[in-house]
């Protein structure tokens, strides 16, 4: 399989509406635990709710809106995605309104609060600019694992990387763009979460604090960030620079952070490292590590 169909699967499966479907899941069952014991009934009611409000609805009008105006799934064109933008957060904020009025779990209320808000923030990026919609779908629900399982949550951002490689690979965005969509996704979801349990009275007991979920969102993010930074910032030698920055970096975690943040930020540099080498000469993050000469973005 040729680099090029393995990342137009990843694409695939990383669409929004596609990607919560297993993430929401997990939370969905993480949620539906209680001091009694799980809770099946509980577990049913809130996976059908976010199944139709956050994947089948904001699935059914791409797919419609993509045919109608005869283009691809992704809707490619940035004037073209206004509408599902819309439609989307209009999904999630009904999503949410279910969920508030049935008083049916303050954590899912939130969520769903939190993807309507953050929806609106991509739509106003990209009335000037096309932010990734793909890494702000992955970062929003994997956000909200690290505020509910911490470093088992935060495992799921090591798909970050991978997903960036794969979106600019099929020139479906820039670098900055893929890099931002995640950013921006990470640390909305959990200041957000924090904010609307406070503003809506809606506490959530056991929770990751939400100095350590930025800890975590830090981990995830800092190496791709920092590979990004190198790839449009001219200097001598980036890959002195890069191996300069990762020693300070590791230092940093290990000395300031928790062990398993530690453990996140060595897992997402190394699949950083890893699909820049799979990449090849393809992706200018491979030319960084390899110490390659080659023109900054």
């Amino acid at each position: 399989m040729n680099r090029l169909k393995i990342a137009k699967n990843i694409s695939a499966f990383t669409n929004p509406p596609i990607i919560c479907i297993p993430l929401f899941l997990i939370i969905c069952l993480t949620l539906s635990f209680t001091a009694d014991g799980f809770d099946f009934g509980k577990f049913i009611v809130l996976e059908v709710v976010s199944l139709i409000f956050a994947s089948v609805l904001p699935m059914a009008i791409i797919l419609f809106w993509a045919k109608k105006l005869n283009t691809d799934s992704d809707i490619s064109n940035r004037s073209d995605r206004y509408m599902p933008l819309i439609v989307g957060i209009v999904s999630y904020f009904i999503g949410f309104l279910i969920c508030y009025i049935f008083s049916l779990d303050n954590f899912l209320t939130c969520l769903l609060l939190c993807y309507s808000i953050n929806t609106g923030v991509v739509l106003l990026f990209t009335t000037k600019w096309k932010i990734s919609v793909h890494t702000t779908g992955l970062s929003g629900p994997v956000g909200a694992l690290i505020l509910l399982l911490g470093p088992f949550g935060a495992i799921f951002g090591l798909i970050y990387p991978v997903l960036i490689w794969s979106r600019v690979l099929l020139k479906k965005h820039t670098l900055s763009q893929a890099i931002c969509g995640g950013v921006q996704g990470f640390f909305l979801t959990v200041i957000e979460m924090y904010l609307f349990m406070n503003i809506l009275n809606l506490p959530v007991m056991n929770l990751v604090g939400l100095y350590d979920s930025i800890l975590y969102i830090l981990a995830i993010i800092m190496t791709p960030v920092l590979l990004g930074l190198l790839s449009y910032v001219k200097t001598g030698n980036p890959l002195r620079i890069f191996i300069i920055g990762e020693i300070i970096l590791l230092v940093l975690f290990f000395a300031l952070t928790p062990a398993e943040v530690f453990l996140i930020f060595v897992m997402t540099t190394l699949a950083s490292v890893l699909i820049s080498i799979f990449a090849s000469d393809d992706f200018i993050w491979y030319n960084i590590i390899s110490g390659q000469s080659f023109k900054t973005l």
